[in-house]
C-alpha cells in the first residue's frame, strides 16, 4: 500500500520509475558542458534524455513542484533549479505557495523571535 501525505508527492519506486529520464538528465548537469548545451537548446536536451510531455510542462512552468510530480527527484532538480535560475527561497516560496517576498518576509519575521 502506497504512503499518502495529503500534498505531497512521495518519492518512491513508482515515482522513480517515472522520473528515471527527468533525473538522469538533471544528473548530467554535473558537467558545466552540459548546462551549456541545455541553455542553448532545452528542447533538443530534453529529446535527448526522452522526456515526456508532463516533464517538458513541469519545466516549462518553472514549477519545481510540478517537476516533482512529474517524477523528479528533488535533490536531482537542485541543479536544475539553479539553471533555471531558481533559489531556495524561490523554491520555499512555491512549496508554502506565497510570493517570494511574502516567504522572505516570513523568515525575517521567525528569525527575530
Amino acid at each position: 500500500m502506497a504512503r499518502e501525505i495529503e500534498g505531497t508527492t512521495i518519492f518512491e519506486g513508482g515515482q522513480a520509475m517515472k522520473g528515471y529520464q527527468l533525473n538522469k538528465m538533471c544528473f548530467s548537469f554535473n558537467d558545466p558542458e552540459n548546462r551549456k548545451a541545455f541553455l542553448a537548446d532545452q528542447a533538443a536536451y530534453m529529446d535527448k534524455y526522452k522526456l515526456t510531455k508532463e516533464q517538458r510542462e513541469a519545466l516549462a512552468s518553472g514549477s519545481v513542484l510540478k517537476m516533482i510530480e512529474a517524477g523528479g527527484n528533488a535533490y536531482y532538480l537542485a541543479k536544475l533549479a539553479g539553471i533555471l535560475g531558481l533559489g531556495v527561497q524561490d523554491i520555499g516560496a512555491q512549496q508554502t505557495g506565497m510570493t517570494v517576498e511574502a516567504f522572505k518576509q516570513k523568515l525575517l519575521d521567525q528569525a527575530r523571535q
